[in-house]
């Protein structure tokens, strides 16, 4: 992958050609920019807990919670995230809960306190059914 100081090297017309909408082109300057000034700093990723990574991040133009509970996830591999913006956990808490709509974020957070410090996990089994539901 290149390294921030690279990505902010070349130029918005190379990204453009290479495919990236221009708004993305935004927000990979702005992320570039971001390691680069120190803003982020993913060596302390490790000492810090969910909430404050996500704090972190979300400081990036085109980054919100579901980015960063995906980030979360998938990147650094955290057991304890429930992505309560996501429309497939959403979906997955109505099939699998006999909901006769989309719970509300607190509803699912509620009925998944049970899985708590395996969250990710849980979300993994809700969007399998509502995949299935499809």
């Amino acid at each position: 992958f290149p390294i921030p100081v690279k990505v902010k090297k070349i130029s918005e017309d190379k990204l453009r050609e290479a495919g990236v909408s221009p708004q993305k082109v935004k927000y990979l300057k702005d992320l570039a920019e971001k390691f680069v000034d120190g803003t982020i700093n993913s060596e302390n990723f490790p000492k810090m807990n969910n909430e404050e990574i996500s704090k972190h991040l979300i400081q990036v133009k085109g980054i919100g919670q579901w980015t960063a509970d995906m980030f979360l996830i998938f990147t650094l591999g955290r057991l304890n995230v429930l992505p309560v913006g996501d429309l497939g956990i959403q979906k997955g808490f109505k099939y699998h809960f006999n909901l006769r709509s989309i719970p509300s974020e607190n509803k699912m957070r509620t009925l998944a306190k049970p899985w708590k410090e395996y969250s990710s996990i849980l979300s993994w089994y809700m969007w399998k059914v509502a995949d299935e539901r499809r």
